[in-house]
């Protein structure tokens, strides 16, 4: 079993930047294929951006291009979730997820394929 631990919300004006973070233990990180969703009131949990178990592959959502960065430290276990520019609409709850993957390429944007949850981290972005 993994455990995910997600830090680094908090309160920014638009135009900010946050950096989320997101601590696994149990199992190394480079196992498993990556997530970052977001959730906010009254929505749907919906996809943020992804990256393979080996790290040569990374999707975003068109939301989220351009602005936000997915990364991992292999050496320390987490994975971190860069976000620039930040806009009002980007108010959620964010999680990290993991999943073990079929094979090293492959990137997960659907919710359902990962098995493995954080409890997430509150990001509010006042106008």
């Amino acid at each position: 079993q993994v455990q995910l631990v997600e830090s680094g919300g908090g309160l920014v004006q638009a135009g900010g930047s946050l950096t989320l973070s997101c601590a696994a233990s149990g199992r190394a990180l480079s196992s498993y294929a990556m997530g970052w969703f977001r959730q906010a009131p009254g929505k749907e949990r919906e996809f943020v951006a992804a990256m393979s178990k080996n790290g040569n592959s990374i999707n975003y959502a068109a939301s989220a291009k351009g602005r936000f960065i997915i990364s991992r430290d292999i050496a320390v276990n987490t994975m971190y979730l860069q976000m620039n520019s930040l806009k009002p609409e980007d108010t959620a709850v964010y999680y990290c997820a993991l999943k073990f993957p079929y094979n090293g390429d492959n990137v997960y944007v659907v919710k359902s394929d990962y098995s493995y949850w954080g409890r997430g981290t509150q990001v509010t972005v006042s106008p």
